[in-house]
């Protein structure tokens, strides 16, 4: 099989308005509410340098200028910490700003996952980039953009990550039709439906917040009209894309996604993240976790 053009940039749209948290994302945002110490973000950011990209575009918006002053320097504070002799907090302050050349793009309106993915289209240019989004928290032992990396560099065009769901949460999900390959966990996605109903759904592989995607993206999204919740789609763009050839920026595979998915989009699974998190601290589980296993017994 061919190589493909190395991909090298990574998009990380945070311009949501975070409704579910409400009123807590108020003024804070969404991306910013931590997972124990650690905002959200910074994983999604920690998970693309992983995969070695160096080379991040955050797609923000009104009131996200927290995400900004938190990959920057806090000069003030590293001096504060640094005269206390707090060597481990020095470092953990300084160590977003060092992750990565970080980019701001600001999509002015609130218009879908497809026109947050179109407003990079001018610091991607014409080469394929990852796409990441902030909801998915990937196991950093399970190295799944490294692998959609590899699927891109051998097939071309985009690259989806799916995840098995129960048949009524599908309407959830974008949901994919796919047919096997020669690789057991790479299959070619030949459909897409966003959020359909149990009865509707081409399967129970659902689109999970990870994607290598094509620049030929682009050009379908600027001629894709709103789709679901009066919104551009993504997933409408990639279905395009799902039925051309690598000539025209198609097609489009999928990687079955087996490992550890962390969901951080609404208020439960949110707290079964950093329930879950806390609970593998080396620093909190031994008190953590007796405390948890005492109060569980008591209700």
């Amino acid at each position: 099989m061919a190589d493909f053009d190395a991909v090298t940039k990574a998009v990380v749209p945070a311009a949501g308005l975070g409704t579910r948290f409400l009123p807590a994302t108020k003024a804070t945002p969404k991306e910013m509410l931590p997972i124990v110490d650690k905002p959200a973000i910074q994983y999604v950011v920690e998970e693309a340098v992983s995969a070695g990209l160096l080379d991040v575009l955050m797609v923000t918006g009104k009131n996200k200028r927290s995400i900004e002053d938190h990959f920057d320097r806090a000069v003030e504070l590293e001096e504060a910490l640094e005269a206390k002799g707090d060597g481990d907090g020095l470092s953990q302050v300084r160590e977003p700003a060092d992750l990565a050349t970080l980019h701001y793009v600001r999509q002015g309106a609130p218009r879908g996952l497809g026109h947050a993915v179109l407003c990079a289209k001018q610091h991607v240019g014409d080469h394929a980039f990852a796409c990441l989004l902030g909801d998915d928290l990937i196991d950093h032992r399970d190295e799944l953009l490294k692998r959609m990396i590899e699927v891109r560099g051998a097939y071309g065009g985009s690259v989806i990550a799916l995840m098995e769901v129960p048949r009524e949460q599908v309407s959830l999900y974008g949901c994919a039709a796919i047919e096997p390959t020669a690789e057991d966990d790479v299959v070619r996605v030949t459909d897409l439906v966003e959020k359909p109903s149990p009865e509707e759904a081409p399967s129970n592989w659902a689109v999970i917040g990870r994607y290598v995607i094509d620049p030929a993206v682009f050009e379908v999204l600027e001629n894709t009209p709103p789709g679901r919740g009066n919104e551009i789609q993504l997933t409408d763009a990639l279905r395009t894309l799902a039925g051309r050839g690598t000539d025209q920026g198609g097609p489009v595979h999928g990687v079955l996604f087996r490992g550890r998915r962390y969901d951080t989009g609404n208020k439960l699974d949110y707290l079964r993240t950093v329930v879950q998190f806390a609970s593998e601290r080396p620093d909190l589980a031994p008190e953590f976790m007796p405390w948890l296993k005492e109060f569980l017994a008591s209700r």
